[in-house]
């Protein structure tokens, strides 16, 4: 039974449109890993907008969960900058407070050494004697001394 030149340029045809189908479909993008979302931060506020809208796709799709390790890694990545920068501010305020504390201690020991008395070094002031007491008034009975008889 041979075949027909109908048949072949028909197989033919339908051969290239499947071809031509195929290869005009678009292409499924790979998921983006999580060091490029951590290098382009915009991409990945854009992918975590898409899955803050779609909640139900957020859960099961790659480029969410790879978007929010990324967030989990730059968070775990600026931490210790910040308490780096933390202690620094720290230090610095305790040295600007260490060094307020001294100077008002040092103006305090010099008030204290203009107002303290030298007790060695004053003048000498003459005091005058206190005047005796007066004597009792005169009484004329004398006191009456008791005696107990055993």
């Amino acid at each position: 039974m041979p075949i027909s030149i109908k048949s072949i340029i028909a197989c033919g045809c339908l051969g290239t449109v499947i071809l031509s189908t195929a290869a005009c479909g678009p292409r499924r993008i790979p998921a983006m890993t999580v060091t490029d979302l951590m290098e382009d931060r915009v991409t990945l506020d854009g992918v975590l907008m898409k899955c803050n809208q779609n909640q139900s796709k957020a859960r099961t799709d790659s480029d969410c969960l790879n978007a929010r390790i990324a967030i989990n890694r730059l968070a775990s990545q600026s931490e210790p900058a910040e308490e780096a920068k933390r202690a620094e501010q720290f230090e610095h305020r305790r040295e600007q407070l260490r060094s307020s504390e001294e100077r008002q201690r040092l103006e305090r020991r010099e008030q204290e050494a203009k107002t303290k008395v030298d007790a060695y070094h004053l003048p000498l002031v003459q005091v005058e004697p206190t005047p005796p007491p007066p004597p009792p008034p005169n009484d004329t009975n004398p006191p009456v001394v008791r005696e107990s008889n055993p």
